[in-house]
């Protein structure tokens, strides 16, 4: 691999961890402590994610338990997790929170997939706009005479092949999540 594409695979292998964390956080169904991944908790005037206030773990398949390492966020915790757009009231019991999550309803299930669908699709834009980066500046690189056009050619072939691979790993990562979703 040319050191001139080297930069922009990085680009593209960072849009599919950004892909694949915005996966984790879509809840399916089943315990997952990543859904609580984007949730603040207004700690001493600082916005801080919960799995740094608490121990989160997976009682069950679906229940999730939060444990705070200080007891007196316990309420704060709480209040953050019903305000947030997950849907679910936790369940205080004065020492730890559980997070029950009801089995998906079919119409529910539907959306998310559409949701999969569209977060897939960015990333793909955001790949192919990373390959259009990397060709304006080969073009500009020919232009100023630093590569030959035949390089040139070489440089936006490989550009191209990554795009076609990274494109079509994230289509892969959309159909597995859309799969986890759908089954029951």
């Amino acid at each position: 691999m040319s050191p001139h594409v080297k930069p922009y695979e990085e680009k593209m292998k960072k849009t599919l961890d950004v892909l694949s964390k915005e996966f984790a956080a879509i809840r399916a169904g089943r315990a997952n402590p990543a859904v609580l991944d984007k949730i603040t908790v207004d700690y001493y005037g600082a916005p801080t994610p919960i799995n740094q206030m608490a121990a989160i773990s997976v009682a069950e398949a679906r229940v999730l338990v939060v444990q705070p390492w200080d007891r007196s966020t316990l309420k704060s915790i709480e209040k953050a997790i019903q305000a947030s757009d997950i849907g679910i009231n936790p369940n205080n019991d004065g020492s730890v929170l559980r997070i029950a999550f009801p089995p998906l309803t079919e119409e529910r299930r539907k959306e998310l997939c559409k949701g999969i669908g569209k977060t897939t699709e960015d990333a793909k834009v955001a790949i192919r706009s990373i390959r259009r980066d990397a060709n304006d500046k080969f073009k500009a690189m020919k232009k100023s005479s630093e590569i030959t056009e035949d390089d040139q050619k070489n440089l936006e072939k490989e550009i191209q092949d990554l795009t076609d691979k990274y494109c079509k790993e994230a289509d892969t990562m959309g159909s597995a999540k859309e799969k986890e979703i759908m089954e029951i």
